[in-house]
């Protein structure tokens, strides 16, 4: 695959780095892709939403008037559906909305991801991404050097002041490289990921 360039905390290119073909040039499968992402928003619902049936609705034993002869239309209960106060019909119940999906389909889900990002040049490698402190002006100034607003941020395991500095930044998610998914790649324009993280996505998606 075609060299990439590596950018430093300034936003100058300082180096080139070459990319796993099979990770970050792969084919796009956009069946996997859409079932990845129902598939994390399926699992992030609570499944707690509920509303009585006539059946479960108190009251309604007595048939409220007899079926012939009044000239309204035959009723057996007052918490039928149509009447106010009544069951609903097939009313919500709680229940887990959650799938599966095997492993190597999510893992082409996401090498297809990453090369539709690493395609659309939506994609800077960092050299390195540290703070000795979390500071949100400091975290806004490195994407500003990148002319980058809305990214997801990919680091290492022990980058935990680079999470915290993009907390407070509204279009900016920061995740470690083993934490990744569809739904995150796709729902933010750039990728912005230090280089040990390109390693280790590599030695696991290789």
């Amino acid at each position: 695959m075609e060299n990439v360039s590596v950018y430093n905390m300034e936003g100058k290119e300082i180096d080139k780095i070459e990319l796993n073909e099979s990770i970050f040039a792969a084919p796009i499968n956009e069946h996997l892709v859409h079932k990845a992402v129902v598939l994390q928003l399926a699992n992030k619902r609570q499944g707690t939403q509920k509303a009585k049936t006539r059946a479960e609705v108190r009251g309604g034993g007595r048939k409220p008037w007899r079926q012939k002869g009044t000239g309204h239309a035959r009723q057996g209960s007052i918490r039928s559906p149509q009447w106010k106060g009544g069951g609903v019909v097939f009313a919500p119940t709680p229940r887990d909305y959650s799938f599966k999906m095997n492993r190597k389909e999510k893992q082409a889900a996401i090498k297809s991801v990453l090369s539709l990002k690493c395609s659309e040049n939506k994609f800077y490698v960092l050299d390195s991404l540290s703070f000795e402190e979390p500071k949100t002006k400091k975290m806004k100034e490195v994407l500003d050097n990148l002319d980058v607003q809305k990214a997801l941020v990919i680091t290492g395991q022990d980058a935990a002041n680079v999470a915290a500095s993009a907390k407070n930044l509204a279009k900016v998610r920061s995740v470690y490289s083993n934490a990744i998914n569809v739904y995150d790649i796709l729902k933010y324009d750039t990728i912005v990921i230090t280089k040990d993280a390109v390693g280790h996505i590599e030695e696991v998606y290789a």
